[in-house]
């Protein structure tokens, strides 16, 4: 038999035999990197066929998917059928080495899967990149759904994370949320997720709120069936104030996702988990985006727009309660520990509730050091921590002008401030207060602290026209938490330049 020196392979196997004594076996369960360390050829064979597999040029994916993938994972990479893919390598290992490769006639359809979690994260990287080249949603679903199994909660945030530290816009993980969803429902649907925690404790809360919101995305429906599509106008007039109504209650969701956004979201996030609350807080703003959009169409009149847009915004809310009770929640119970929910917990009045209140008093016995975080060197206050460093920078960069007087009328402090607006040394400090004024005042000044010292008086506001601006003067009374009066607080402000603003300049529109 003839061969050429250009065919190594082909040598080799007859020089050993193997074409008239053993026929290689390939099926769906043969390891890629086993093929492409035997047959290096096979690289750009495959890609001819496929330019997808172009990947395993890169050796990052060739030490991940490919020292872990099989044909069949390959085959549903690469959107092909698994028998051609068998054929297609068959042939082209016949062809350049002489070898006799055995194919099944059928290959093996069973489940795929990706256990080894840098191939699937490789995996997930390819399928957002397709989806963001605008292919089929519903096939990338299935690449999906067949590829990465049984994915867990902290899988999913760990791979968004991972996405956006290499460098992916967080705006293109966020395109794949609705892919999360669909295609993880059921592996996390048939896993375990059981929330069981303490009436008042925060992700309790949330849940309640949860259920609320579900009832007022059913009656929506409702509203919306007897609308129908497309829509009937003497039924949407006869709906359009009880779907307005609707609308507006459920806007109150802004404050379940003011809460996460800043009570639960900086905590995972001094865990190291940065990347989900980003992605999360951009759906928040979507989905505000469409309840405005949806109320401005109900108001307007615009059946087939109300109709359209309300089913989004419902689909949008169902996405969002799924996505914090079988991701968001679960993860953050294995990552925060019963401080840090105390922490969370601490707050949440100040923002507010949507619907439900907490159901009873959590924890029950909580300590200060629990709360604040006692025990380190910084300033202990009632929201926080902070160094007098960072406390007479913040003072300073106020854009006013502060004094405190004491509850002996002494003062003890002005800020070095570079908006100043009335004159200040520190001679003044320990100065009696009606000292400080122009005798001709003196009397206003005392009566304004004897009001405060009664607790007649919380405030006393004041403006004036000096050098062609415009000062604002308050002053506040200072009470601890028992009413006691312990001074007074002198701001000023120059704000000639607030009373001329006009129209509005939104965060996105700075530069």
């Amino acid at each position: 038999m003839e061969f050429s020196d250009k065919d190594p392979w082909q040598r080799k196997n007859i020089l050993f035999g193997y074409i008239e004594e053993e026929a290689m076996q390939l099926s769906g369960e043969t390891k890629i990197d086993d093929l492409l360390n035997e047959y290096p050829f096979l690289v750009e064979a495959m890609i001819e066929y496929q330019p997808k597999f172009a990947m395993l040029k890169n050796p990052v994916m060739r030490k991940t998917i490919g020292s872990v993938a099989t044909l069949r994972q390959a085959a549903s990479i690469g959107g092909i059928p698994l028998d051609s893919l068998i054929n297609r390598i068959a042939q082209e290992i016949s062809k350049r080495t002489g070898q006799r490769v055995d194919a099944p006639e059928s290959a093996d359809t069973g489940p795929i899967r990706l256990q080894d979690a840098d191939a699937r994260h490789e995996v997930l990287k390819d399928i957002i990149r397709d989806l963001h080249a605008g292919q089929d949603i519903a096939t990338l679903k299935q690449r999906f759904a067949e590829l990465i199994k049984d994915v867990a909660p902290g899988e999913i945030a760990a791979m968004e994370q991972r996405l956006i530290a290499e460098g992916m816009p967080e705006t293109e993980v966020k395109r794949l949320c609705d892919v999360h969803v669909q295609v993880f429902q059921d592996a996390l649907q048939q896993q375990d997720t059981c929330i069981n925690v303490q009436p008042g404790h925060p992700v309790h809360t949330f849940l309640r709120e949860n259920r609320h919101l579900g009832k007022l995305l059913q009656d929506v429906e409702l509203v919306l069936a007897r609308i129908g599509t497309p829509p009937d106008d003497t039924m949407f007039r006869f709906t359009q104030y009880e779907l307005a109504g609707l609308i507006e209650d459920i806007g109150a969701v802004n404050l379940h996702y003011l809460r996460k956004e800043n009570q639960l979201f900086p905590l995972l996030e001094a865990h190291g988990i940065t990347a989900p609350p980003k992605v999360m807080w951009a759906v928040h703003d979507d989905i505000r985006t469409l309840l405005k959009e949806t109320s401005s169409f109900v108001v307007g009149g615009n059946a087939a727009e109300t109709v359209s847009k309300a089913a989004e915004l419902v689909k949008a809310l169902r996405d969002m309660i799924y996505k914090e009770e079988k991701i968001l929640i679960p993860m953050a119970l294995a990552q925060l520990s019963e401080s840090d929910w105390i922490r969370v917990r601490t707050g949440e009045e100040e923002i507010g509730y949507a619907w439900e209140q907490p159901e009873a008093e959590w924890p029950v016995e909580a300590s200060a050091s629990e709360v604040r975080g006692a025990g380190t060197s910084a300033l202990q206050l009632d929201t926080g921590a902070l160094s007098p460093e960072q406390v007479n920078l913040m003072l300073k960069a106020l854009p006013v002008d502060v004094s405190f007087v004491d509850e002996n009328d002494e003062v003890r402090y002005y800020s070095a401030t570079n908006h100043r607006i009335f004159p200040r040394s520190p001679a003044v400090i320990g100065r009696k207060v009606q000292n400080c004024h122009p005798q001709k005042s003196m009397h206003m000044v005392q009566r304004i602290l004897d009001e405060f010292r009664a607790s007649n008086k919380d405030e006393a506001e004041f403006w004036i026209e000096m050098g062609g601006k415009f000062i604002h003067i308050r002053y506040f009374a200072m009470r601890d938490g028992s009413g006691v009066y312990r001074g007074c607080l002198e701001v000023s402000q120059d704000v000639t330049g607030i009373r001329s603003l006009k129209g509005q300049k939104r965060l996105l529109d700075w530069d």
